[in-house]
């Protein structure tokens, strides 16, 4: 039986996803980040017997595997391949003005990590990908052998938060003068051998900060994120509901203080004399700290562990 057969998806805080959204019969969702359509399924089990949904997803691999599970469904569904960054030109196109609901997943489906060719994984040999949308050219064996020792470094600080970065950047320079590093199994090693044997954590792959941020790199997920954020809320009927999950600090710092900004009675810059902005909060934040799964989620699937749900209502029509 093969990996990707062994660890089937599962949607992570599920439950937590369909209560803050109010998932009602007759309500309008976007899945922004629909994968294997784990929480897409649930949403529309729960809208029926006529509510909508538009799954969004820039993985065709993804897309073609929600197609297929939520099957059922066809008649209440819309797939469309694209970046949830471009959320608001896919809602024009389709001439949907606003919804009740988005639902944003920002982790890797099960299915991704375990495909060894698409080479996310450290754990298993496959080529140095790392790209959700193989229409993008830039892979990350292309940033492994390009890059300067200073820019590698950099980035796998920023992205990773790495406290090894110096060394690991420095040994990949090192090897790939001999021959470009063009493998996980190649890359994992070299970072392992750059990180000091008394020093590499038990609990964790020494390669695990340095892929996440060459992933990010390479998809530019903070970047699209922001974009994101920057005209989610005007996507949203008054009332409608945000919902993010997060899976590492840097996401989820972003989404924080998104939210919080948008929460507070005056966003006016500091500068400004007098409020510009009508001292009227956007949203009410449904939870000031993040919703996380409990032991008998993680005990079933440990890959939640680290998921942060925070969901923001946006406020009523002045």
């Amino acid at each position: 039986m093969s990996a990707v057969q062994q660890q089937e998806h599962r949607p992570v805080l599920l439950d937590e996803v369909i209560e803050h959204l109010r998932c009602t019969a007759g309500k309008y969702f976007v899945d922004g980040t629909v994968g294997g359509g784990g929480h897409a399924r649930a949403i529309l089990e729960r809208t029926a017997p006529d509510g909508r949904l538009i799954g969004i997803d820039w993985d065709a691999a993804a897309l073609a595997k929600a197609q297929s599970n939520l099957q059922p469904y066809k008649e209440r569904l819309v797939l469309v391949r694209e970046n949830f960054a471009r959320i608001g030109q896919v809602l024009a196109r389709l001439q949907v003005q606003a919804v009740d609901g988005i639902l944003l997943d920002l982790g890797l489906s099960s299915f991704q990590v375990d495909a060894a060719e698409r080479g996310f994984s450290f754990s298993q040999l496959g080529p140095l990908d790392m790209r959700m949308d193989t229409r993008e050219e830039t892979t990350a064996a292309q940033l492994v052998n390009a890059l300067s020792e200073k820019e590698l470094a950099d980035l796998i600080w920023s992205f990773g938060e790495e406290r090894w970065n110096r060394r690991i950047a420095r040994n990949i320079v090192r090897v790939r003068a001999e021959a470009p590093i063009e493998t996980t199994e190649r890359l994992a090693e070299v970072v392992r051998k750059a990180i000091p044997a008394g020093k590499r954590s038990r609990k964790r792959h020494p390669a695990t900060r340095t892929f996440q941020a060459l992933r990010m790199a390479v998809n530019r997920e903070l970047d699209n994120l922001q974009i994101f954020l920057q005209g989610a809320l005007d996507l949203l009927q008054p009332l409608g509901r945000l919902a993010i999950i997060s899976f590492h600090s840097l996401e989820d710092r972003v989404v924080k203080q998104a939210f919080s900004n948008w929460a507070r009675s005056c966003r006016c810059p500091a500068q400004f004399p007098i409020c510009q902005c009508e001292g009227r909060p956007l949203v009410l934040l449904i939870n000031k700290k993040p919703i996380v799964p409990g032991a008998e989620e993680i005990k079933a699937n440990p890959r939640a562990r680290s998921g942060r749900l925070r969901v923001v209502e946006k406020a009523e029509a002045a």
